[in-house]
């Protein structure tokens, strides 16, 4: 309860009308200690009023130097899995849970390293935020970081994956794996299972998907 009050308390200091607005709130963002260390906040990209939100853990290497989300090698494999899917990318809306990229330095590369709980709830209210202001009828959980984000819970993928949960509010959720885990799968035959599962699951979120008008029987 203390911390639902905090967070609505830091919400209401914070004026933000628009995803620009938003996003250059990110950008002088100093919640948590990530921001250090990274070379920008990376905010969550596309339409305003998208019927699909797609929610990912962090930006990676890649992301962190564009400033844009699901650039690099899981960001080809979501817009391959998309397309199969039948799922036009500049249709949803793409971010992460934690807008800044947590990693260590080994020689001239730079690691990912996932996310603490402080992190993630220091960064909900971003997450928020990007919410409220698309409305979107779905939301894709991409891994156990975003949809601990989502729920305020810790959740098991293979318990609910590809089910759609309803969230406060009314809008859905669908947990499913990070593209990364794709990536990480050395067995071409169980890669190409994995990969057909993950396009099975984006294919749940767009059949449950509506637009704002549909949603509003307009």
């Amino acid at each position: 309860m203390t911390t639902v009050k905090h967070a609505a308390a830091a919400e209401a200091e914070i004026s933000v009308a628009s995803l620009r607005q938003l996003a250059e709130r990110e950008s002088g963002c100093t919640r948590c200690p990530l921001y250090r260390d990274a070379t920008q906040a990376v905010p969550g990209h596309g339409p305003t009023h998208a019927a699909l939100m797609l929610v990912g853990e962090q930006p990676g290497d890649k992301e962190d130097l564009a400033g844009k989300p699901f650039v690099g090698p899981a960001g080809l494999m979501l817009d391959r899995a998309l397309k199969d899917a039948g799922i036009a990318r500049d249709e949803t809306f793409v971010t992460n849970a934690v807008k800044h990229f947590k990693h260590e330095t080994r020689g001239k590369r730079r690691l990912h390293k996932r996310p603490n709980n402080y992190e993630i709830e220091r960064c909900k209210i971003w997450l928020d935020f990007e919410r409220r202001l698309v409305k979107p009828s779905m939301i894709v959980a991409l891994g156990v970081i975003a949809a601990r984000s989502l729920t305020g819970r810790t959740l098991t993928i293979a318990k609910v994956r590809g089910k759609p949960i309803e969230l406060a509010g009314g809008t859905k959720l669908i947990v499913t794996v990070h593209p990364s885990a794709l990536l990480r799968i050395e067995n071409e035959t169980t890669r190409h299972a994995a990969y057909a599962s993950f396009v099975a699951d984006l294919k749940v979120a767009a059949a449950n998907a509506r637009s704002p008008a549909a949603a509003n029987g307009t």
